[in-house]
C-alpha cells in the first residue's frame, strides 16, 4: 500500500511546491527550502564523511568516543510530550566531530555561494544516505513503486508544466547539475542540465535490493555481515547496465529534441526489464518474486540466537 500511495504523496508535495512558487515570493520560498536542506545536509554530510575519516585517519585517535546523556523533565500532557523526563543523549567519536565541523563549514559556504559543485556533493550524500538506510523489502514492492513512479514522471513532465517549473525554480540540492558549457551565458551564469535526485535514489533502492538478492542466492549470511566477501552479482550487474543505458537514452533524447524528459520513462523499463530478463535466463523468476528481506533477516537472527543459547548451555 505504501508503494502504491508513494506517487500520490509525491504528487501532492510537488504540486504544493508549484503553488508556493506561483503565489509566494520565489526568493523567500527558496530561502526557507535552502535553510531546511542545509540542516538536513549537515546530517547527511557528517554521516557520509565520518566513516571515511575513521578509515583514513589514525585509528586510535579517530575512534576515541564521547558520550553524554541527560534527562529533562517536562510538564506537557502525555499525549503531546510523551513520558517525562525526556531522555536525550549523544554518542560520537573524534571522526564524527571532525566530519560535523567540516560539514558546518561546507553548508555555510554553500548557503552563501550556491555553487553547482557543492550542490552536487550534497545531493550525492543525500542519495548515499537514502539508499543505505531504506529497504524496499521485496521485489514486488520495488516493481510496484517503479511502475507507479513511471506514470507519475510522465504525467508531471509531459502533461503539465509543474515538474519543469519546480525543477528550474527550486534552488537547492534536489538535483545533480551538469554544465552544458564552461563559458558563462549572457546572464553571467553557466547553462546547466539537471538530473533529479529521485532519478538516482529510486532506481538505487531497486539496485540495492537486487544486490542483496544476489547475496541471498549465493547463500551469503546476513549476520554477521562481511562487506568484502566475494559472490556473483548477475542481477545487480544486469540492472546497473540497464540503468546506464536508460540514462544514456534519456540524455540522447533530451539533446536531440531539446526538451525536458522524464528520466523514469527510460529508467524503469531498463531496470525492470534487465532484472526480469536475467531471472528468466537463470530460471529464477519464482525465487525473485518470492524473495523477502524481512523473512530472511528474522531467520538469520533466530539462528544467531540459537547458536548463542547452545554456546551458553555448553559453558554451563
Amino acid at each position: 500500500q505504501d508503494a502504491m500511495q508513494f506517487p500520490l504523496m509525491g504528487s501532492c508535495s510537488l504540486f504544493g511546491l508549484y503553488l508556493a512558487f506561483k503565489y509566494f515570493d520565489k526568493d523567500t520560498v527558496n530561502l526557507v527550502i535552502c535553510v531546511y536542506f542545509c540542516l538536513v545536509g549537515l546530517a547527511a554530510l557528517t554521516a557520509t564523511f565520518a566513516p571515511v575519516l575513521a578509515s583514513v585517519g589514525p585509528t586510535k585517535v579517530m575512534t576515541i568516543e564521547f558520550s553524554k546523556h541527560v534527562e529533562l523533565k517536562h510538564f506537557l500532557p502525555k499525549f503531546i510530550g510523551g513520558d517525562s523526563p525526556w531522555k536525550m543523549g549523544i554518542d560520537c567519536n573524534v571522526a564524527d566531530i571532525i566530519a560535523f565541523m567540516g560539514s558546518v563549514a561546507f553548508c555555510v559556504v554553500y548557503f552563501q555561494t550556491k555553487h553547482w559543485t557543492m550542490n552536487n556533493v550534497m545531493g550525492i550524500c543525500f542519495c548515499l544516505q537514502g539508499i543505505e538506510r531504506f529497504s524496499l523489502g521485496t521485489y514486488k514492492i520495488g516493481a510496484i513503486l517503479l511502475v507507479g513512479l513511471f506514470f507519475y514522471d510522465i504525467f508531471w513532465v509531459f502533461g503539465t508544466e509543474v515538474m519543469v517549473t519546480v525543477a528550474k525554480s527550486l534552488d537547492g540540492p534536489i538535483k545533480i547539475l551538469f554544465p552544458r558549457t564552461l563559458v558563462p551565458g549572457p546572464t553571467g551564469k553557466l547553462e546547466m542540465s539537471l538530473l533529479g535526485l529521485g532519478d538516482i535514489v529510486i532506481p538505487g533502492f531497486f539496485l540495492a535490493l537486487l544486490l542483496r538478492f544476489d547475496a541471498h542466492v549465493a547463500k551469503v549470511p546476513c549476520f554477521p555481515t562481511d562487506l568484502h566477501v566475494p559472490f556473483p552479482k548477475p542481477y545487480f550487474h544486469s540492472a546497473l547496465l540497464g540503468y546506464v543505458l536508460g540514462l544514456a537514452t534519456t540524455l540522447y533524447v533530451m539533446i536531440v529534441f531539446e526538451a525536458a524528459q522524464p528520466a523514469l520513462l527510460y529508467l524503469v523499463p531498463a531496470c525492470l526489464g534487465s532484472s526480469l530478463l536475467c531471472a528468466a535466463v537463470r530460471g529464477e523468476l519464482k525465487e525473485l518474486f518470492e524473495y523477502s528481506e524481512e523473512e530472511e533477516e528474522e531467520d538469520e537472527e533466530g539462528e544467531g540466537d540459537d547458536k548463542k543459547d547452545e554456546t551458553s548451555k555448553k559453558d554451563d
